[in-house]
C-alpha cells in the first residue's frame, strides 16, 4: 500500500513539475513575443523619425490657379519645409486647401527627392449676389466666394436676393442665370440683373434698361421668345415699360395695349 501511495505521489509530483515547466515556457514565450513587439515598435518609431527628417520638402509647385496666388496657397496648405516628403500627409494638405471656397478640387504628386506638384482646380465666378448693400461673387451653386470691394464685374449677371431668407427664390435665380450664361446674354449687355426678392412667381430681370417679368421655370423657351420680340421692338423703335413672359402662349408688352405674339 505504501509503495502504491508513493508511486501516486511521485506521479502527482511529476505532473506538477511538468505543469510548472509548461507555464514557465509559455511565460517565456509571451515575454519574448512582447519584447519583440516593443523592439519592433521602437524601431518603427526610430525609422519614422529618421524618414521624417529625410528628404525635406524644398520645392512646392502650384499650377492651375488663377485667382489664388502661390503664396496664399502655400500658407493655406500648411506645408512644413522641415518635414520629410515621405511622411508629409497629402490628405491633410488637401483638407487644408479645400477650406477655401475658391478651390473645388486638388491633385497632389510627390516627386523624390524634394519636390511636390499640386494641381489646383479653381471655382469660376458665376454671378454677383447683391444683398443688404453688399456684393459677393458666387459659384454656379450659389456658394459665396468673396466680397467685391470695387466695381462689379460687367460680364456677370447680378442677382438681387436673400439666400438666407428665401432659398427657393435664390435657387430659381441661379437656374435663370445658368440659361443667361448659356445664351451668353451677360457678355453682350452692359448689365443683366435678376430680381428674386419678391417670390418665384414674380421673378424678373433687367437687361440694360428693359424690365422683363419672367416668372418661374421654362427659362430657355421664355428667353428665346424675348429675343424674337426684341428684334421687332428695335425695328419699330418702341419705348416700353416692361415685357411680361409669364404667360404660356403669349408675350405682353407695355405700354402697348395689344399682345405681341
Amino acid at each position: 500500500m505504501k509503495s502504491m501511495a508513493l508511486k501516486r505521489g511521485n506521479k502527482a509530483g511529476s505532473r506538477k513539475s511538468m505543469w510548472r515547466l509548461f507555464i514557465s515556457a509559455r511565460f517565456l514565450i509571451y515575454m519574448g513575443a512582447l519584447s519583440f513587439i516593443v523592439t519592433g515598435v521602437m524601431l518603427s518609431i526610430e525609422i519614422y523619425q529618421a524618414s521624417a527628417k529625410a528628404f525635406p520638402v524644398r520645392d512646392v509647385i502650384f499650377y492651375g490657379n488663377k485667382h489664388l496666388s502661390d503664396s496664399e496657397l502655400r500658407s493655406m496648405a500648411g506645408i512644413n519645409n522641415e518635414e520629410g516628403i515621405l511622411t508629409l500627409s497629402t490628405v491633410n494638405i488637401s483638407k487644408n486647401l479645400q477650406r477655401s471656397p475658391w478651390i473645388k478640387g486638388i491633385s497632389i504628386r510627390k516627386e523624390l527627392p524634394d519636390k511636390m506638384m499640386i494641381r489646383i482646380y479653381e471655382t469660376t465666378p458665376f454671378a454677383i449676389l447683391e444683398i443688404n448693400g453688399r456684393a459677393f461673387l458666387v459659384d454656379d451653386n450659389g456658394k459665396m466666394l468673396e466680397e467685391i470691394k470695387g466695381d462689379s464685374v460687367p460680364f456677370l449677371p447680378v442677382i438681387t436676393a436673400d439666400p438666407f431668407k428665401n432659398k427657393d427664390n435664390f435657387a430659381d435665380a441661379i437656374n435663370l442665370a445658368k440659361v443667361i450664361k448659356d445664351k451668353k446674354i451677360a457678355t453682350e449687355r452692359s448689365r443683366v440683373e435678376i430680381i428674386a426678392d419678391k417670390g418665384s412667381e414674380n421673378l424678373s430681370m433687367i437687361v440694360d434698361s428693359m424690365v422683363i417679368k419672367v416668372g418661374q421655370g421654362d427659362y430657355e423657351r421664355k428667353l428665346q421668345r424675348l429675343f424674337e420680340l426684341e428684334q421687332e421692338i428695335k425695328k419699330r423703335a418702341i419705348t416700353i415699360d416692361y415685357v411680361d413672359l409669364r404667360f404660356v402662349n403669349r408675350v405682353v408688352v407695355k405700354p402697348i395695349s395689344e399682345v405681341v405674339r
